[in-house]
């Protein structure tokens, strides 16, 4: 897919599955989301068997630490090579799941309610986030719950803005796709029009957090000068305070629909 033609259709990661382990996920940013991610799901985790989807698995870390768990898995994605390494990591651990080549939107109109819906670093990516949103909540059952991870609108601009440069003139535009690193979504979403959405349609707030609030805004030689334990007590004293978490890197809501 050419990088021009992002934000015009829902995105395929399969050329990128590499970057992804390497860059995203073999990192400690990428250590930290899923800490604060099981953090939130804790008491989901604890629970006697559930029925979970992961409505766009990628390489199914939380399904399978779900799974390890003994819930029931559903889990798609649109990018095959995603999907078969998921498969692999299931396989290796001897965990089962129901895996999905195919968009969440569409498996949405045939899945049955479920306990709890995953829909982490998805909607950004999307060429119509919000009914995206609306079909994949559609699968939370009465009393369930959606965990909703996405990258923060707020700390896209705050963060470029502070780079300076050509940067400024992508912001006022709002072309930032298609301009610098590949892996900058084409949609990012506003923590306020997302809790808004979500209690316009009954659902309750329980959990909110920031991640990396304070680490993807300092640069490579203020990194370089910083304990990372220091750095890392920063982020987990404040990443779930009201300013800062809403202006992490990436923002997760965990919402539970009302009966």
């Amino acid at each position: 897919m050419k990088i021009k033609q992002r934000g015009k259709y829902d995105q395929n990661f399969d050329h990128l599955v590499e970057r992804f382990e390497k860059s995203i996920y073999g990192t400690l940013k990428g250590e930290w989301r899923l800490k604060l991610l099981q953090e939130d799901l804790q008491e989901l985790y604890a629970k006697a068997s559930l029925d979970i989807w992961d409505a766009g698995c990628g390489l199914g870390q939380m399904a399978l630490w779900f799974a390890q768990k003994g819930h029931r898995l559903t889990c798609c994605d649109i990018s095959y090579k995603m999907l078969e390494k998921a498969k692999i990591l299931f396989q290796e651990a001897n965990r089962e799941a129901l895996f999905y080549q195919v968009p969440s939107q569409k498996l949405a109109k045939s899945l049955p309610q479920q306990d709890l819906v995953l829909f982490h670093a998805v909607i950004e990516w999307l060429t119509d986030p919000l009914v995206s949103l609306e079909a994949v909540a559609s699968r939370v059952k009465p009393g369930g719950y959606l965990s909703l991870l996405f990258f923060n609108h707020h700390s896209l601009i705050y963060r470029n803005t502070l780079r300076g440069g050509w940067r400024l003139q992508t912001i006022l535009s709002k072309s930032w796709y298609g301009r610098g690193k590949k892996l900058t979504p084409p949609h990012p979403q506003k923590p306020e029009v997302l809790i808004g959405w979500l209690k316009e349609n009954g659902y309750t707030i329980k959990a909110h957090t920031g991640i990396r609030v304070f680490h993807d805004y300092m640069d490579k030689k203020a990194l370089d000068i910083s304990s990372e334990e220091e750095l890392i007590e920063l982020e987990y004293r404040y990443c779930r305070e009201e300013t800062f978490r809403n202006m992490g890197r990436y923002i997760h809501i965990l919402a539970q629909k009302e009966l």
